[in-house]
């Protein structure tokens, strides 16, 4: 649970992601046949640092193409840690789960247990608005229902609490540095979860929608978040995407690994309409995927 304000604990006490060990939504241990079949299955270029470059769809498949200035683009050509990097906490420790991954994104967690599942969506939404300068359309709202903007936080607009209720005020000096950016996002990531998401994010119903940058989400407590990271497709017509997420407590932002199907790993087969979706490390129930 991410350390925040006495007066606003009530409405943020629902958007953290869910504990590892304990939930019934998280996934068992696999057994060692199943980590040696995926282990001699995977066809990853282990030595190209990002997404599109480093990982080749199954044989029948290829990569769909994003328009050069899409957030799916920018995603799927972010660079990569190098290849069989661990994923570490906010505090620099690795974190006991290792074997249901195949990338860590280059990206810093912060030194604070602020950057966690639907933090890791948000941050690449944010970097992505950013770097193409389409700095009013950075904006996300608190689990309170308030929003604050990178327009109005970079020209001085702090939030503060009086029990249950969120005020504006301008109590700084201008600042558009990346590290005022930074700081923007970790307010966002104190006051911002899972239900606050999925209220700002449309529904996608058809497969044939699912796009790169697209999230599937349970919101509440426990609640979680996964993106899509990557779309292939066959001649006829059928996709395997790739998911990535972060997760609590706060770390690497990571590609997952598909321990339900070793010979496709790390693609998975998504359907808008299952009643479940089984990722390496939450199940969603039901399924509800949805687009910024």
């Amino acid at each position: 649970m991410k350390k925040i304000g006495i007066g606003i604990t009530a409405f943020v006490l629902f958007t953290g992601c869910t504990k590892e060990k304990l939930s019934d939504r998280l996934l068992a241990e696999p057994d060692k046949n199943e980590q040696l079949a995926a282990k001699n299955a995977l066809k990853i270029n282990k030595g190209k640092n990002t997404i599109r470059e480093r990982f080749s769809p199954p044989e029948g498949y290829e990569w769909i193409e994003e328009k050069a200035d899409s957030f799916g683009h920018f995603i799927e050509h972010f660079k990569l840690k190098p290849y069989g990097s661990e994923i570490l906490r906010y505090d620099g420790v690795p974190i006991t789960t290792q074997h249901l991954h195949e990338a860590v994104f280059d990206i810093d967690t912060g030194d604070k247990d602020l950057q966690q599942c639907a933090d890791a969506a948000i941050r690449m939404r944010a970097e992505y608005l950013y770097k193409a300068k389409r700095f009013n359309e950075i904006q996300f709202h608190f689990t309170s229902g308030d929003l604050l903007s990178w327009n109005d936080y970079k020209n001085g607009v702090r939030a503060f609490v009086n029990g249950n209720s969120v005020s504006f005020r301008k109590t700084a000096a201008v600042d558009d540095s990346y590290q005022s950016f930074r700081n923007y996002l970790d307010l966002i990531f104190n006051y911002a979860g899972t239900i606050s998401l999925n209220k700002e994010t449309k529904p996608v119903t058809k497969n044939s929608d699912l796009k790169t940058g697209d999230i599937l989400i349970t919101p509440g407590s426990p609640g979680h978040i996964v993106f899509i990271s990557g779309v292939c497709e066959n001649k006829d017509g059928k996709r395997l995407f790739l998911l990535s997420e972060g997760f609590t407590p706060a770390q690497s932002v990571h590609v997952l690994s598909n321990p339900f199907n070793p010979y496709t790993t790390p693609w998975y087969d998504l359907d808008t309409n299952a009643p479940e979706t089984r990722t390496a490390r939450y199940f969603f129930k039901p399924t509800n995927f949805r687009s910024f």
